[in-house]
């Protein structure tokens, strides 16, 4: 059974940093392309940053871009986001999903999601 374990969350401070894992079973990051999600109170879950299955390309939402990393660990079957220059309004539940092979930035295109991890941005 596929399983996709967040972890990182917590609270930080207006420019903080944060990295989140998301530890994967049952699935090969080799075949699967992997996404973030964040979802505010009140808000739609919207797309953060995609990586594709052979990990040479990278997607980030245009909030994002230049201040979160999307990375990958082959050996230790784990995707992490670095978050850096953090702001109030990244304040969200974030979650992993995974989908196989291309990368997309829908959410209805990923099967499988993790329960999800906080990052609350302190202002």
């Amino acid at each position: 059974q596929v399983q996709l374990v967040e972890s990182g969350g917590g609270l930080v401070q207006t420019g903080g940093s944060l990295r989140l894992s998301c530890a994967a079973s049952a699935l090969t990051l080799s075949t699967r392309a992997m996404g973030w999600f964040r979802q505010a109170p009140g808000k739609e879950r919207e797309f953060v940053a995609a990586i594709n299955c052979r990990g040479g390309s990278t997607y980030y939402a245009d909030s994002v871009k230049g201040r979160f990393t999307i990375s990958r660990d082959i050996a230790k079957n784990t995707v992490y986001l670095q978050m850096n220059s953090l702001k109030p309004e990244d304040t969200a539940v974030y979650y992993c999903a995974a989908r196989p092979l291309v990368v997309s930035i829908q959410k209805n295109d990923y099967p499988y999601w993790g329960q999800g991890t906080q990052v609350t941005v302190s202002s």
